[in-house]
């Protein structure tokens, strides 16, 4: 066993960490999370358990890679058999309620008794939402749990919280997204203040509708009680100039925000592609600049910063993207890890509890 591997035993009482994912969720399951899953495995120290039908994975595996069984792959990845798996266009709470075999509700029950340390879908994201609260359950002093995505920005990343657990906000839920942003932020990136930012149409005090007028005084009130490093107001395109770490908003804004950013992603990097090609001279030309291209392209790939994390919650859970590719679990997984060792759900608890 390597020192990592040593190290995370002892600090997680003899074991090694355990990986739960969801097999069946996702509009690529179940080959993306078994190619994911196998891929990631050669490069963490944790185990991952693949939760979902057994013989249609099985299949999968025969399929992919040949062979009769996932054990003749890798030693690390093993599966947990379910016979359902929650739907897309499944109402939250009626799946939750009435699936209970399925891979998602197994995940969560796995989960809150200890038989993993942390889990991952990409399946229907109110069941995830829903699952994560009733059956994990809230830490304590937290009202609303959040969708904490990292995005890209000049020279780094920043986290982006909420985007879509909660539409309706009140300030109150804007100062704990600060607050559980900082923790975060600090345990796992080793970021000692980290910058916090309020997203608004504008970066003076005046500026924005009451929950943003509001949420900035509260934030001015209460950040140093707290221990929040508040920057003030940051408008949508400064997000990404590297000054901030984060940015706090309403799940409705947040969601709009995301999905824009993602947008703006892929049509750059189409626009850039076609045009390098669009002649046999633009083609040649371009030869001497492609490291730096396939630099800017992996920044401004989202699949490279993971899933998003539900912060809030008394176990770790990530969001994984509902497209997800085999390459996107891959790093989905890796950073479930790190968000596991950095114990940042335990800080969290510590912080809200003693408040």
């Amino acid at each position: 066993m390597s020192n990592i591997k040593t190290l995370l035993a002892f600090k997680f009482g003899g074991n090694i960490l355990k990986i739960l994912l969801d097999a069946m969720g996702g509009d690529n399951a179940p080959d993306a999370t078994i190619r994911g899953a196998i891929r990631a495995s050669k490069e963490i120290d944790s185990e991952i358990v693949l939760i979902g039908n057994e013989e249609i994975i099985n299949s999968k595996i025969k399929e992919i890679y040949g062979k009769n069984s996932i054990s003749e792959i890798t030693n690390k990845v093993t599966i947990k058999h379910t016979t359902e798996q929650i739907d897309m266009e499944d109402v939250p709470t009626v799946a939750i309620k009435h699936k209970k075999d399925s891979s998602m509700v197994v995940g969560f029950k796995m989960l809150k008794e200890d038989e993993g340390d942390v889990f991952i879908s990409a399946g229907n994201s109110g069941a995830l939402l829903t699952g994560a609260t009733l059956l994990v359950g809230r830490i304590k002093g937290i009202d609303r749990p959040a969708i904490a995505p990292m995005l890209p920005a000049y020279k780094k990343s920043f986290m982006l919280m909420d985007a879509g657990a909660n539409t309706n906000c009140k300030p109150i839920n804007l100062l704990q997204f600060a607050q559980m942003s900082t923790i975060y932020l600090k345990n796992t990136f080793g970021i000692e203040k980290p910058k916090i930012g309020l997203l608004n149409i504008g970066t003076e005090e005046t500026k924005g509708n009451d929950l943003v007028k509001e949420t900035y005084n509260l934030l001015k009130e209460k950040s140093e009680e707290l221990g929040i490093n508040f920057v003030g107001n940051v408008e949508g395109r400064d997000c990404f100039s590297g000054e901030v770490d984060a940015v706090i908003t309403d799940g409705f804004t947040g969601n709009v925000f995301l999905k824009t950013t993602e947008g703006i992603g892929k049509l750059v990097k189409r626009n850039l592609t076609e045009n390098l090609k669009r002649n046999i001279l633009t083609t040649i030309c371009s030869i001497p600049c492609l490291p730096a291209i396939k630099r800017f392209s992996k920044t401004m790939d989202y699949k490279e910063y993971g899933g998003a994390l539900f912060l809030g919650v008394k176990k770790p859970v990530v969001k994984a993207h509902g497209s997800s590719d085999e390459y996107l679990f891959y790093f989905t997984i890796k950073q479930a890890e790190n968000f596991v060792k950095s114990d940042a759900v335990n800080k969290m608890k510590e912080e809200f509890e003693k408040n």
